[in-house]
């Protein structure tokens, strides 16, 4: 049985004038495991940084950004939004709203899943 063969198989094999075979731009081939990297050194935990907001609370203020019936939520916080959408009678999950007042100081729950992009 023949093996199967590749499309780059139909075309010709060039090597570039002045490259000895082997090399690929300016260095040699591997020739066993490949290099270990060095591990960077744990990261200290700043004791004034909010403590990361757990995943079930991520995605409800996911499913809250992801809503469009509250309106748009760029170029505002999360509280911005819910509370413009209970200014309209839009009527927001309260839920929402107790996890943004309680969780006021961390940027991973006040800003929406698009804050960091420009408008």
């Amino acid at each position: 049985m023949e093996k199967p063969r590749l499309i780059t198989d139909s075309y010709p094999l060039r090597r570039r004038p002045g490259r000895a075979p082997g090399k690929l731009k300016g260095r040699v081939k591997s020739r066993g495991c490949p290099r270990v990297r060095p591990r960077p050194p744990p990261a200290t935990e700043d004791p004034s940084s909010p403590s990361p907001p757990d995943r079930d609370l991520m995605e409800m203020l996911r499913r809250f950004d992801l809503a469009w019936e509250y309106g748009p939520c760029t170029g505002i916080t999360r509280l911005q939004r819910w509370e413009r959408a209970q200014a309209l009678g839009l009527s927001p999950p309260g839920p929402v709203r107790d996890a943004l007042l309680e969780h006021q100081d961390n940027p991973d729950v006040t800003y929406s899943l698009w804050h960091e992009y420009e408008l």
